[in-house]
């Protein structure tokens, strides 16, 4: 009988440096991936805490009172401009939060109202007894090398309107 593995006696040098040279190849391939995924799963954390942060602010403005009377009674307010928050007979509705309480303190939100009945209106709709109401959260968002430069910031935005009750 003819025997198959005869004068096998293990592996060759040649055999032992090309399986070296693939296992570090693939080492160093993985080894460059984990920081890209280490920034995909932090830019994914921060992203969806600032939009449960902007949905929960919009919470709180959702329940605002706004309502025809008597006696009228806006608790909800209009902001002048993008860059300023609403107020409403002479207070400050909802203020911008920078940074948000603890333990959120890297993020900042604000929050915008636009009349619905001044103007061409919010997207079509035009009614004063309407309100567009956007609540942006940012944060300090990661580049593929590290944290990105102070002032740059990423933002989560969402958006309501609201009828007067």
């Amino acid at each position: 009988m003819l025997s198959l593995t005869r004068n096998q006696r293990g592996m060759t040098l040649a055999e032992v440096i090309i399986a070296t040279a693939i296992i570090g190849i693939g080492l160093v391939a993985l080894s460059s991936a984990i920081p890209l995924a280490g920034y995909g799963i932090h830019e994914g954390g921060h992203l969806s805490t600032a939009t449960f942060l902007a949905n929960e602010r919009l919470e709180q403005v959702r329940n605002a009172r706004w309502e025809v009377g008597p006696p009228t009674l806006d608790n909800l307010g209009v902001s002048a401009s993008a860059t300023v928050a609403p107020v409403s007979g002479g207070v400050t509705t909802f203020p911008d939060e920078n940074p948000v309480a603890a333990p959120y303190t890297e993020y900042s939100s604000t929050v915008r109202v636009a009349s619905c009945g001044a103007g061409a209106g919010c997207n079509g709709i035009v009614s004063p007894d309407m309100r567009q109401v956007t609540v942006t959260a940012t944060y300090r968002p990661m580049t593929g090398v590290g944290v990105a430069p102070v002032g740059t910031t990423k933002p989560a935005t969402v958006t309501m309107y609201i009828a007067k009750r």
